[in-house]
């Protein structure tokens, strides 16, 4: 925990490579603070097909899932700042954007709690 999956059109992996995107993301969501270094997580889905608004615009959208108990602001500052960092990388993408979502402990589970 936690998760960042990003989804991106596919030329984005093409202005800068996956890894590199994600470990931006992954450094990120280090700096917060909120996470322990080896807990985060971060994929990304690049698509070949796909509509935004009906253009084929390149696009970014990273959706994060992490435990719940962080407050409003702290994940605020959190999408803020991965959105910053992104829009650093991509200045002439002219989407980018973040959600933050909560797990809830009561009914999180992996292999290691079973």
């Amino acid at each position: 925990m936690p998760h960042f999956v990003i989804d991106c059109s596919e030329h984005i992996i093409k202005l800068k490579s996956p890894q590199e995107i994600i470990q931006q993301v992954y450094d990120t969501a280090d700096a917060s603070g909120l996470f322990a270094k080896g807990d985060i997580k971060v994929r990304i889905h690049p698509f070949q097909y796909y509509t935004v608004g009906n253009t084929s615009d390149d696009f970014i959208h990273v959706f994060g899932n992490i435990m719940e108990g962080r407050t409003t602001d702290q994940k605020k500052k959190l999408s803020e700042s991965i959105v910053s960092t992104l829009k650093s990388m991509f200045p002439d993408v002219p989407i980018i954007s973040i959600n933050i979502r909560d797990f809830e402990k009561a009914t999180y589970c992996n292999k290691t709690m079973v």
